[in-house]
């Protein structure tokens, strides 16, 4: 499947809810991103993304067994991802470094996968701290400790 598809696929779903938003694509280190623009794009944000989330699941499930590679695909809207992303980025890497000056371990969540992935390569970063999800859920707590 080409990623033109994907795009057009995203517009299509979008367009079928009636947003004003247009679907780009861009290249990324370690997948695609599917960015979203344009003036109805809150009616994705709100209530902490639980739409945008949603359309996630929807494209990550109509296109995973169509892609052949293993990268990543992921839907943004307005930035509102990409900026969330660096939140949790910088308040793992901030709780890796507390959990390294303190010796005790932090918690960080409930996170989704995605979310869980951002924390633990943002805590392989920091010398001597380690990472692990807890849980039964989709939703899982990450425990950053000590080695």
């Amino acid at each position: 499947m080409s990623t033109t598809a994907i795009v057009e696929f995203v517009q299509d779903v979008v367009d079928a809810m009636g947003l004003d938003l247009t679907a780009t694509m861009e290249e990324e280190t370690d997948g695609l991103r599917i960015n979203l623009s344009g003036d109805d794009g809150s009616v994705l944000t709100r209530r902490q993304g639980e739409a945008l989330q949603a359309l996630q699941q929807i494209v990550g499930a109509a296109f995973r067994t169509d892609r052949n590679d293993d990268r990543r695909l992921v839907v943004d809207c307005n930035g509102y991802r990409r900026d969330k992303d660096t939140e949790i980025h910088q308040m793992a890497v901030f709780l890796a470094g507390k959990a390294k000056d303190s010796g005790l371990a932090q918690e960080m969540g409930p996170l989704n996968p995605y979310e869980r992935r951002i924390v633990h390569m943002a805590v392989a970063e920091v010398p001597t701290v380690t990472s692990e999800s807890i849980g039964d859920s989709f939703e899982k707590t990450v425990i950053i400790s000590v080695k």
